[in-house]
């Protein structure tokens, strides 16, 4: 009996989920509640367990976008119970003579495994892309079994011993470095001992020689560009493994030139009065990281704001001195009455909370063709996590004591590094604050989160000159930005907010007045 194992509702906003990674693999056995896939939405990474024990069989693909409830795979459960002890011993014991195998039987019987081989330092995985051998078909030594194709070249897989063919992994497979490829079992001694004489001197000359078969040999892909310039293989320098010719290697290759046409050149050159390049010296190494599932989230939801919101940004400038001299004065007392000590941002979450409530329009959001307004802030905390940035939520943020926000705030800090965000903590909010501060960043217009209408953006702490009482004076000073989407907030709206912002964090004590 098959289980059908899909995914499964993870919130109410949620209609689809990215299949990130298989921990388990086809065939596999699993156990019940046992972790066999990683699906992530564009909130949070969740794990997908087994429901039952048996065998597992794949339907969905690493990658693939999934709605909720679609088929990721199936359990067979007939197979859970399956032990090695359904083959009897006596079995063996049963054969005849004849049956048993004999020594030279047994070397037959061996099973090779054919690996995907270290192509390069910055190549991490292959793309299997043709089986030149089919399953079940005899090969032998060294023998040409598949293509393969990497971002950089296109490279063939050899045989490592001879014998019958029994393929693992299928065209169109994406393939790590040192990921099982085939096996090949049966037939290796007779296939060598069948090789006539003069092929095998002729082996062992090369390997006295110290070269490999795929020495000056092209690849499918360089064969063909080669062809198409003329080229012969000799005369292109390889640096692929075993001194094969790479797709790479081709492209670079140029045909000789003779000398007429070298003194030509030059003649040319020297009438037009032009010079040559200069050779460019030291390392041009480059690096390929496959996008995760999260990144294109992000990317995508990004660009989606940016094209679907009427998004300005609106500028003010914040004197930290008093907060500042507020925190060095009762930091310690609050970090022994509360254990946590007092950050920048618990300041700005309540001044945040304060403006909203006379600004109810920047905590608002469009839904169809209505406006949402809320009597309540859900503050959204953008936090940088390891697979990226994740925005929890701290829920009724106006209604906290500056302790509780700088509680919440750490523990979803820790909650975010650690990649155990729930949906439902990052679920929500009407207002996002983001501190590109930490990181030392002077100004910037930050992305508003959607479906918000704006976001706050905080900056390093700078000493500047400052004109107070017709004097100049040197003060800390912060620049803060607003984002905000022009179809529900106007200008007078948005620069009110900020100064409001800026007068409560510029004068602490109105905070606890609520004035």
């Amino acid at each position: 009996m098959s289980l059908e194992i899909k995914v499964p509702a993870v919130g109410e906003s949620i209609t689809e989920v990215i299949l990130a990674k298989w921990v388990k693999q086809d065939g596999e056995h699993v156990e019940m509640d046992e972790v066999i896939a990683e699906l992530e939405s564009d909130k949070a990474t969740f794990e997908l367990t087994a429901e039952s024990a048996g065998e597992l069989k794949l339907v969905a693909q690493e990658g693939d976008t999934l709605e909720i409830g679609a088929l990721v795979c199936t359990i067979d459960e007939g197979n859970a119970g399956k032990v090695e002890s359904e083959q009897p011993e006596t079995k063996s014991e049963v054969k005849t003579e004849e049956e048993k195998p004999s020594s030279d039987s047994k070397s037959e019987a061996k099973e090779t495994t054919i690996k995907v081989p270290s192509v390069g330092e910055s190549i991490t995985e292959v793309t299997l892309i043709k089986w030149l051998k089919q399953d079940g078909e005899s090969v032998a030594l060294d023998e040409i079994i598949a293509e393969l194709e990497s971002d950089k070249a296109t490279f063939e897989l050899p045989a490592e011993v001879a014998g019958i063919l029994n393929t693992v992994a299928k065209e169109g497979d994406i393939l790590a470095i040192g990921a099982v490829v085939a096996t090949i079992s049966g037939g290796a001694g007779n296939a060598e001992s069948s090789k006539p004489k003069s092929e095998n001197a002729e082996s062992a000359k090369t390997e006295k020689s110290g070269t490999s078969y795929a020495d000056k040999s092209p690849s499918p892909a360089a064969a063909k560009i080669l062809a198409e310039k003329g080229i012969d293989a000799k005369d292109v320098k390889s640096t692929g493994v075993d001194g094969r010719i790479t797709k790479e290697d081709a492209m670079n290759a140029q045909t000789a030139e003779s000398p007429t046409s070298k003194v030509e050149s030059s003649i040319v050159s020297k009438s037009n009065g032009s010079t040559s390049a200069p050779a460019v010296s030291g390392k041009r190494d480059e690096r390929r990281e496959k996008m995760t599932s999260l990144r294109k989230t992000i990317s995508k939801r990004l660009v989606t704001v940016k094209n679907e919101t009427a998004m300005l940004t609106t500028f003010n400038e914040v004197n930290m001195a008093p907060i500042m001299e507020l925190r060095k004065k009762y930091k310690d007392s609050f970090k022994e009455k509360h254990g946590v000590g007092l950050g920048f941002m618990s300041f700005f979450t309540k001044a945040v909370t304060d403006a909203l409530k006379d600004f109810p329009a920047v905590g608002a959001r469009i839904d169809g063709e209505e406006i949402v307004y809320s009597n309540f802030a859900d503050v959204s905390i953008a936090v940088s996590a390891p697979k990226g940035l994740v925005v929890p939520v701290i829920r009724n943020a106006e209604s906290m004591t500056m302790a509780e926000i700088e509680k919440e705030v750490v523990r979803l800090a820790i909650k975010a590094r650690d990649g155990k965000l729930s949906i439902e903590e990052m679920t929500g909010g009407n207002f996002t604050i983001t501190n590109g501060g930490i990181f030392g960043s002077m100004l910037s217009t930050p992305i508003i989160n959607a479906p918000q209408s704006a976001i706050l953006g905080m900056h390093n702490i700078v000493e500047r000159p400052v004109a107070e009482n017709g004097q100049v004076v040197i003060r800390p000073i912060m620049y803060v930005a607003l984002s905000y989407d022009h179809r529900v907030i106007d200008g007078k709206e948005s620069v009110s907010f900020l100064v409001k912002v800026k007068q409560l964090l510029e004068d602490p004590a109105r905070l606890l007045l609520g004035i």
